[in-house]
């Protein structure tokens, strides 16, 4: 991965923290994170003049459409997820991304890893458990019921880092005439299609006097959260545009160092002596990747 990629992803990185911060510190996660889709989807549909819809190729079509479904589901799980359980719990869960993708990346997307990459997703791995680690933090804690939708998390991030791989490079394929760059138009078609399957999975759990209530008390940090949120997956796109899914998704673990500290600063947590020590070993994992070739 070269420098300017490493640079996105990182700053990505540390956008996603930020909003995953803001989801757990709402009223109610899943209407915080719909709210978000609907504020995103609207910014979409402004854009729609920007682009020349017959440029975008059948194929991509029908990936947006498909991540869409996985998007919906990564969203209502992590909402899930975060209401009843702690983000130091379900954030080292729903992160262990770089620990499986490989093995879809490698046979699907012909992908090549060095041992020096390898080794890189690893430490990451490693460093990302040891931040997040708590006293509490037992087996029978992680295998349990608080974390099954963690877990249902961790699967639609692997989907939808394949899936994102697939369209960004159908996109960079095709003839593009439009202002509007691919990642940025992917970005915003991913979020209507996302809308359009969250809103059933949302139905029976979500009224609209709480959607109101929610809107009028939280509408504004919800869509500060949907622009960073825009920043830091059009970041993603991006660095997709260029280098391996496995890199790229591994070496955005680096959110957990982020996420300590913004948990401090937002959440008042105070991280133990071994989340500083994962916080370095992410931090060296991170520049394996960037090193390997």
């Amino acid at each position: 991965m070269d420098a300017a990629a490493l640079s996105m992803v990182l700053a990505s990185a540390a956008l996603h923290a930020l909003w995953s911060v803001s989801i757990k510190g709402s009223r109610d996660p899943l209407v915080f994170n719909l709210i978000q889709t609907i504020a995103i989807s609207g910014i979409a549909l402004a854009w729609i003049p920007a682009v020349r819809l017959d440029e975008v190729p059948a194929a991509a079509w029908a990936v947006v459409a498909v991540t869409g479904v996985a998007h919906a589901c990564y969203v209502y799980c992590l909402s899930r997820a975060l209401a009843v359980a702690d983000l130091s719990l379900v954030y080292p869960i729903a992160r262990s991304t770089p620990a499986f993708l490989p093995f879809f990346a490698v046979p699907l997307l012909g992908e090549q890893l060095s041992a020096v990459g390898a080794l890189g997703i690893a430490v990451v791995v490693g460093g990302m458990w040891l931040v997040n680690y708590a006293p509490d933090l037992s087996w029978r804690a992680l295998l349990g019921p608080r974390t099954r939708f963690a877990y249902l998390t961790l699967g639609t991030t692997i989907a939808y880092g394949l899936l994102d791989k697939l369209g960004m490079e159908l996109l960079d394929e095709a003839a593009w005439s439009g202002p509007l760059p691919r990642a940025g138009f992917y970005l915003l078609a991913t979020s209507v299609s996302c809308l359009v399957f969250l809103v059933p999975l949302s139905w029976t759990r979500v009224s609209l006097g709480e959607l109101r209530s929610v809107a009028r008390e939280e509408g504004m940090r919800a869509f500060a959260a949907a622009l960073v949120s825009l920043g830091s997956y059009g970041l993603i796109l991006e660095a997709l545009r260029s280098a391996p899914a496995s890199y790229v998704v591994a070496a955005r673990q680096s959110s957990v160092l982020f996420a300590v500290a913004l948990s401090v600063v937002w959440l008042r947590e105070q991280p133990g002596r071994v989340r500083v020590v994962g916080a370095f070993v992410t931090v060296v994992g991170v520049a394996l990747i960037g090193l390997s070739r």
